[in-house]
C-alpha cells in the first residue's frame, strides 16, 4: 500500500471516529435528561428504565468502537494521523460520567424497590450495609457512588499518545496519576449557604450539606493534579461574600482502603486548631 492508500485510509477512520463521537454525544445527552428523571420520590414508568439501560449499553458499545479506531491510527498508522486532543479529552469524560450515572440509577433502583418492600413489611427502611464505619458522607446514595468511583478510577482507558513507540495500552497503575480529593469546608451557617447555592461541580464529583456549618464533597481527577493545584479550585469556589473565610481540609486518597483512615474522623478537632480562610492538605 503506497502512500496515498495509507492517507485515504486513515482519513476514512478519521471520519468514523468523528461519527462515532457526534452520536456519543446525542446518546449521552439523551442519557443524562433520563437518569436525571430517576429518584426515589419519583414513579419511574418501566419504559424509562428500559431505555436507560439501552442507552447506556450504546454508550459502552460506541466507546470501544472509537478506542478501538483510535489505537489503530496513533499505532500503525501514527506517522500520518494527528491527534484531537479536544476529542479525546471529552471522549474521556463520556466515559466516566456514563459511568457514575449508570451507578446512581441501579442504586436509585434499589432504593426505591427496598422501600417499596419495606412499607409492605411495616419496617423501617434501613440500609446498613451500604454505610461503612468511617463514611465520608452521610448519605447512602452519595457514600455508594463515592466507592464506585474509587473502584472505576483506574478501568478507564487512558488514549495512547502518538510520541508512544509501543501499540501496547498504556497501563495505569494505583501509584499516581488518578485521584479523589475529599473535601470539608467549615464555618458560619450564611457562608456556607452562599457557598452551596453558587458552587458548581461536575457531574462526577460530590456535594453534601453535612451541617448547618459543614459543607462535605469529593472531587474527581481523571490526571494528575498537585496540591496546590486542587488548592486553587478550592479557592475559586471560596472567594468573596465571606466564603474566603471558610476553613477546608483536603485529603487526596486513591483507594476505598483510603476511606479506613482514622485522621478521616478527625476533622471537627482540626478545624478547632485553624483560622479563617485556612486551608490544609493532608497526605492519606
Amino acid at each position: 500500500m503506497d502512500h496515498g492508500r495509507y492517507q485515504g485510509y486513515v482519513a476514512s477512520l478519521e471520519q468514523m471516529a468523528r461519527n462515532t463521537h457526534l452520536n456519543l454525544r446525542e446518546a449521552m445527552e439523551q442519557f443524562q435528561e433520563l437518569c436525571h428523571r430517576v429518584s426515589p420520590g419519583r414513579i419511574v414508568p418501566l419504559a424509562i428504565i428500559t431505555d436507560i439501560r439501552e442507552i447506556y449499553k450504546e454508550i459502552q458499545t460506541q466507546l470501544k468502537k472509537i478506542s478501538g479506531i483510535h489505537h489503530l491510527l496513533e499505532g500503525k498508522y501514527k506517522h500520518y494521523y494527528r491527534r484531537d486532543a479536544q476529542r479525546e479529552k471529552e471522549i474521556l469524560e463520556f466515559a466516566f460520567l456514563s459511568k457514575t450515572l449508570y451507578s446512581k440509577f441501579e442504586y436509585t433502583l434499589m432504593e426505591i424497590e427496598a422501600k417499596r418492600t419495606l412499607r409492605e413489611k411495616g419496617k423501617r427502611f434501613e440500609m446498613s450495609c451500604l454505610s461503612p464505619p468511617l463514611a465520608w458522607f452521610h448519605y447512602e446514595e452519595n457514600q455508594v457512588v463515592l466507592l464506585r468511583t474509587l473502584a472505576d478510577l483506574y478501568k478507564l482507558d487512558y488514549p495512547i499518545r502518538s510520541d508512544l513507540r509501543s501499540n501496547q495500552k498504556r497501563e495505569v497503575t494505583q501509584t499516581g496519576l488518578r485521584s479523589v480529593s475529599l473535601f470539608a469546608l467549615s464555618g458560619k451557617e450564611a457562608w456556607i449557604d452562599h457557598l452551596q447555592s453558587r458552587m458548581r461541580l461536575r457531574e462526577y464529583d460530590m456535594k453534601e450539606r453535612l451541617a448547618k456549618g459543614e459543607l462535605r464533597g469529593a472531587l474527581t481527577h481523571l490526571r494528575e493534579i498537585s496540591r496546590s493545584e486542587v488548592e486553587q479550585v478550592i479557592r475559586r469556589f471560596t472567594q468573596g461574600d465571606g466564603c474566603s473565610k471558610l476553613k477546608c481540609l483536603l485529603f487526596p486518597i486513591q483507594t476505598e482502603k483510603d476511606l479506613e483512615k482514622e485522621l478521616l474522623c478527625r476533622t471537627e478537632n482540626i478545624f478547632q486548631e485553624m483560622v479563617e480562610g485556612e486551608i490544609r492538605t493532608f497526605s492519606i
